[in-house]
């Protein structure tokens, strides 16, 4: 299998086995996984230091300096001097972590001080912690959910928001994103069951907002309850960084929110905040939480610092609206595609270019900028893309060299591609 019929092919393609050992992958799997080791080398690649506007990368045993538009640290919290030292600080004082299950081993003051200043800081009534991003999101819908219930799902969901509703055993309705006609549409198709709305604030992919007031106002007609994924919003949007639910005008009108700490925060875990009566209730229902370790005390300090920080004014909100702003802008004045983004999150979609997508991460690490490539199926086939994350923390220098790079390399190649 060469190159150019390597590329033709996603992981989507093996992704049913047709070997007689489940432990075994297809046999095309294997060829194209060694065919593609050029591509696939690109993925879970090895930073040298810590996830900043400038990093360090291992590419082929050398080491890489380049401009990072790859991490979520949208504030810039990773190496901020406050959040290091409440993390130090924590370690010295618990330990390194929390040895335990939160309802078994219970948890230390740092956690439950964390859960007092989230639910302060959204208003709401409680607040429950999870240790992973993705944990946080199964566990709090299949905790919920039933077999007999109707999730309703926006179409360019997280993958966590799936499969928690999966596991759940409830019936999966998507609809159409940010289609407020096709979620009346699907809510009427759910009539009789228990219903759950499920939206984002700002989508992982396409970096664009949820159309929220429409979408709620539907689901309220419909006497359903909102579930809201802030993942890439919480701290980022809203004049107090309470998240899309603040800056689209619905707090109050949403039954949950949940967010991970992996992204604005800087750190890693995830929380559920609603009332106190919901989240009770979950404390027994939701496994990954009963039945996982409680998130380790110098990461709870971490975070802890680094909501105080985002919230003590809007300086790092708006360094971070106005570069994003600025990057897409210069983006579109060199030709280069964004799709739907009006956040932080900026896709640079190449269309059907898959051989181009690898060949230019490649370029662009050998001029000195790490930019994450997504293929499908992350996103459509026809919809490959390049996705910069983009930081408080950039300078406009930075970004102006970003942009030299990108005209240099993928503004060309897909003009000569055209």
């Amino acid at each position: 299998m060469d190159l150019r019929e390597a590329a033709r092919y996603s992981l989507a393609d093996f992704f049913v086995g047709d070997t007689d050992d489940i432990l075994a992958p297809p046999a095309e799997y294997t060829e194209w996984r060694a065919a593609t080791t050029w591509a696939t080398a690109l993925y879970e690649r090895s930073m040298l230091g810590a996830p900043a506007s400038r990093v360090a990368v291992e590419a082929n045993g050398d080491k890489w300096p380049v401009i990072n538009l790859a991490s979520y640290n949208y504030l810039g919290l990773a190496t901020h001097p406050e959040t290091v030292a409440a993390a130090k600080a924590a370690l010295d004082q618990y330990g390194t972590g929390a040895c335990g299950s939160p309802i078994l081993s219970g948890m230390t003051d740092l956690h439950r001080e964390l859960e007092t200043e989230l639910a302060k800081f959204l208003g709401r009534e409680s607040v429950m912690l999870f240790n992973s991003g993705y944990g946080g999101a199964l566990g709090a819908l299949s905790g919920l959910l039933r077999k007999g219930d109707a999730c309703i799902v926006d179409a360019k969901s997280h993958l966590c928001l799936i499969d928690g509703t999966r596991l759940s055993g409830a019936a999966l309705v998507t609809f159409a994103h940010n289609d407020a006609r096709a979620l009346d549409a699907a809510l009427s198709r759910a009539k009789g069951k228990r219903r759950l709305v499920v939206l984002e604030g700002i989508y992982s992919m396409d970096g664009d907002v949820g159309a929220l007031p429409e979408l709620v106002a539907v689901a309220e007609a419909h006497g359903a309850p909102v579930f809201i994924d802030e993942a890439h919003s919480i701290l980022t949007l809203g004049a107090r960084g309470r998240g899309a639910v603040e800056s689209c005008g619905v707090e109050g009108r949403i039954g949950l929110q949940y967010a991970t700490f992996s992204k604005a925060f800087a750190s890693v875990g995830s929380f559920v905040a609603g009332s106190k009566a919901t989240l009770d209730y979950l404390r027994f229902y939701a496994n990954p939480y009963g039945f996982s370790c409680a998130l380790p005390p110098p990461v709870v300090a971490a975070v802890l610092a680094g909501l105080r920080v985002a919230t003590r004014d809007d300086l790092l909100r708006v360094r971070l609206r106005e570069n994003a702003a600025y990057f897409r802008r210069q983006l579109h004045a060199i030709g280069l595609d964004t799709g739907e983004s009006t956040s932080h999150v900026v896709p640079i979609i190449l269309g059907k270019h898959r051989e181009l997508l690898y060949m230019l991460s490649y370029a662009l690490l050998a001029r000195g900028l790490f930019v994450a490539p997504v293929d499908y199926p992350s996103v459509p086939d026809d919809q490959v893309r390049f996705r910069a994350s983009i930081t408080a923390a950039h300078t406009k220098a930075e970004l102006d060299e970003a942009l030299d790079i990108l005209e240099l390399t993928v503004a060309r190649a897909l003009r000569a591609a055209a």
